[in-house]
């Protein structure tokens, strides 16, 4: 008999995966991942025995559970499900995802609803940081429809706005792990910053290339894919990742001048290939170090920061992605941006129980 896996489908800004109670998986992390492997049909290029969508964007998965923190309301727990690779990382955040933590939170009674909207405080367990989601919740209901859209995503929906928190440090505890805000690898300047995800950046222009240039054609250039995954090597060895060669973080990007009001341009790698639109983690990332002298970010970025709240406007591949900074000098104590969700399906998803852990699933089939 199959292992019945309560799930819930959902897109969260321009990604989609399955959100799962963290009660209902295994307890130990090995086991747990083998349940992920298999819901998502990994490792095939086209997942077809699960429901992974052969792609980096659409092979995540978000586990929520409650927590014991007095002033937080759920734990979050991000898992990027390798496609083509029997691995899964829990390593990174993923604030795209993290805009379907508090619908899903709300709707699976882990915090009670307010009206007109609910603020859900998360931490997220890969990294520490705690957001705040407020969602939309008329008369104490989660709604998905309303008049907001975000570049990637066909449509409008109910607007999630997320705050960052302390967005510094994300896994090595500095923003800037090597002391340096510029330095050279492979003869090339880079910025190796941590704000909200560790991230590798570089000139476009130094890599022979247009920051503009559309996804398709940076992930043909085998040559380029391999400069870059050497500078990535480097960098996650620099920064005191350790080996990464089998992580997605750091992630690099490619960086050139922003252009149509814009601050910066953008190619977000995942890392073996291109985000078609953006990020959020990484977003805030590159806001962040586009505001602080001296890196690669602020030597390309315009020159267009307020008083108190520095916005940034990143352009990539589906558009520009607004984030909101709130500064004191150089030092950046929250984080911002507007993203959407939708609920997709709800039901069970049956897991093949050969090779599993059988052991949970008479718990779960009980449910």
């Amino acid at each position: 008999m199959p292992i019945r896996l309560p799930c819930v489908l959902m897109r969260a800004g321009t990604s989609r995966g399955p959100f799962f109670l963290a009660g209902h998986l295994p307890a130990d992390p090995a086991r747990r991942d083998e349940w992920l492997l298999a819901a998502l049909g990994s490792p095939h290029p086209l997942q077809i025995d699960g429901i992974g969508g052969g792609n980096s964007l659409t092979s995540k998965v978000a586990i929520i559970g409650p927590s014991a923190e007095p002033d937080i309301d759920v734990e979050y727990l991000f898992a990027q499900v390798s496609v083509e690779r029997r691995t899964v990382d829990t390593r990174p955040n993923c604030g795209n995802m993290l805009a379907g933590v508090g619908p899903f939170a709300l709707e699976c009674g882990l915090v009670t609803p307010r009206h007109p909207s609910t603020i859900v405080r998360i931490r997220n367990r890969n990294t520490g940081a705690r957001v705040e989601a407020v969602v939309q919740t008329p008369d104490g209901q989660v709604t998905y429809e309303g008049a907001a859209s975000i570049p990637g995503v066909s449509g409008t929906a109910a607007p999630v706005a997320l705050r960052f928190c302390d967005v510094a440090g994300s896994k090595t505890g500095r923003l800037f792990p090597s002391g340096l805000r510029r330095e050279l690898i492979d003869g090339l300047d880079v910025t190796l910053v941590d704000g909200a995800m560790p991230m590798l950046l570089v000139a476009a222009a130094s890599l022979n290339i247009d920051a503009a240039l559309a996804p398709e054609a940076i992930e043909a250039d085998a040559a380029l894919l391999g400069r870059i995954e050497a500078l990535r090597l480097e960098a996650g060895r620099r920064m005191g990742l350790g080996a990464v060669a089998n992580s997605v973080i750091p992630k690099p990007a490619l960086l050139g001048p922003g252009r149509d009001g814009a601050t910066l341009t953008a190619r977000y790698l995942t890392p073996h290939a291109v985000h078609r639109a953006m990020a959020v983690t990484g977003g805030i990332t590159l806001a962040v170090a586009a505001r602080t002298p001296g890196t690669v970010a602020f030597e390309l970025a315009t020159s267009d920061e307020g008083a108190g709240v520095a916005g940034v406007r990143i352009a990539h591949p589906a558009g520009v992605l607004e984030i909101g900074l709130g500064m004191e000098g150089e030092a950046v104590r929250w984080a911002s941006v507007l993203r959407t969700a939708r609920r997709i399906f709800e039901g069970h998803l049956l897991l093949p129980a050969q090779g599993l852990a059988e052991a949970a699933a008479p718990r779960l089939a009980a449910e």
